[in-house]
């Protein structure tokens, strides 16, 4: 990226005074949104600051950023989050906005050359951000005139909001249109996952928020630690975490707000969890420096590691008496352990052995694992997921026994579908970040 810095003072001045005069009119904390929603309705408030000369503050590949632009965005910003604009905070918001300003144009420059080239439509209609718009304001019991009528007061106009949404809505659905079909997430990863959450349940676990500071992005890791103590102060000052995580955090969770769910002691980084073990549910970490960046945590709740263990167990068997004649008994063995190699798993232990006479195969469901028969209880603690057990007498029989799901019972458990989901969510993530700093390696940028 061929980055010029230019002489930013007076361009600087302008924005602190623009934004300053907005603290007047800003709520004291905004309440959360459902995306980049409608702020608490402000009192009668003045209009704004008086208009200031605009100057040019960014250049992306010969597209301005002028300072109507950034204070336009800064004001946003600030209403979206809850940060208010105080002389400390001003220099991050600005730098922020700056930086989500430069990222969009980027991203609807390349939206525009690859519409261009493949002669399709990628970047959202007027009529998408109209429906947008509506749901937003749905979501908020509120309609889309007054949501823009409240932003308005706020001196924000609707076309800065749109498009702030145009280039939102536009760059995840080509991430996801692009890319989406290309992700795959195999059963052997959600297995994975599965056997190390099962590992990880006995362990100390933590319910968590984060925001992640990207020290690089924001040069350096003294800049992180201090952009982090900027917003610690505003989250205790009452700005929501979950909007101040999508628009300051570069950690995966952003998009979810923040919200990294259930997490056991061993997943985290040292750093992290040493702090998390110092905190009680509710509180606000300090600002914690680790190699990417600097993190802010929200410790929402924290418990002991779960004790009873629920299983999903499939099974094929014989069946036979208790009293059964030894002979009976030693040519089910054999029949059973003739079927155990030819079955790959769980999904082919039915079909497989129901085609086989005088076997009934069939699922036994989700139970924990202290109500099951005692040999039962020893086959699902021994075996992992997927694996199958050797003959097992019963007094009902002979059975080949298939662990098919193994979890801690409590809340935060994850079903599959919800692992598989959270893992393509991250592999998304991660490509749009990288797509976007080979965008800006490949920029030329300059700031004034």
């Amino acid at each position: 990226m061929r980055f010029l810095m230019l002489d930013r003072r007076l361009v600087s001045a302008g924005v602190a005074l623009a934004v300053l005069a907005l603290s007047a009119a800003a709520p004291a904390a905004a309440q959360e949104p459902a995306a980049p929603a409608a702020p608490a309705a402000a009192p009668a408030a003045p209009a704004g600051p008086q208009p200031l000369s605009e100057a040019v503050v960014a250049v992306v590949n010969d597209n301005l950023i002028s300072s109507y632009d950034l204070v336009q965005r800064i004001r946003l910003l600030a209403v979206t989050t809850g940060v208010q604009p105080t002389e400390e905070s001003i220099p991050q918001l600005q730098q922020e906005a700056l930086r989500g300003l430069i990222d969009e144009r980027l991203q609807i420059q390349e939206l525009r050359r690859v519409e261009k080239a493949q002669k399709i439509t990628i970047v959202a209609t007027d009529k998408e951000i109209e429906d947008e718009i509506n749901d937003i304001a749905g979501g908020n019991n509120t309609s889309s005139t007054a949501l823009l009528g409240s932003l308005s007061q706020q001196g924000i106009s609707a076309e800065t909001f749109k498009e702030q949404l145009r280039a939102s809505i536009s760059w995840q659905n080509w991430i996801s249109g692009r890319y989406g079909s290309r992700v795959r997430v195999g059963q052997d990863q959600i297995v994975a996952v599965e056997r190390q959450l099962s590992a990880a349940a006995s362990k100390p676990q933590y319910q968590i928020s984060e925001v992640l500071i990207d020290a690089p992005r924001v040069g350096g890791i003294d800049n992180a630690v201090a952009g982090a103590t900027q917003l610690i102060e505003q989250l205790q000052k009452g700005a929501p975490f979950p909007a101040v995580a999508r628009q300051f955090s570069s950690a995966a969770t952003a998009a979810n707000g923040g919200d990294a769910g259930w997490v056991s002691s061993g997943e985290l980084q040292p750093e992290v969890e040493e702090a998390l073990v110092q905190m009680r549910p509710g509180q606000l970490s300090r600002p914690i420096a680790v190699r990417e960046g600097v993190y802010i945590i929200y410790l929402r709740d924290k418990r002991a590691g779960a004790d009873a263990m629920v299983v999903n167990l499939k099974q094929a068997a014989v069946i036979l008496p208790g009293d059964a004649a030894a002979d009976a008994v030693t040519a089910a063995e054999a029949k059973l352990a003739a079927l155990r190699p030819q079955i790959k798993g769980c999904a082919d232990l039915e079909s497989v052995a129901g085609g086989v006479q005088g076997v009934v195969a069939g699922d036994l469901g989700e139970a924990e694992i202290k109500d099951l028969a005692p040999a039962f209880q020893t086959a699902a603690n021994s075996l992992q997921i997927g694996e199958i057990s050797q003959p097992i007498r019963t007094a009902a029989g002979l059975h080949l026994v298939a662990v098919c799901g193994k979890r801690r019972s409590g809340a935060g458990a994850e079903t599959p579908v919800q692992i598989e989901n959270r893992l393509r969510g991250q592999q998304l993530a991660l490509i749009s970040r990288r797509y976007l700093r080979d965008l800006r390696n490949a920029a030329t940028i300059e700031t004034r």
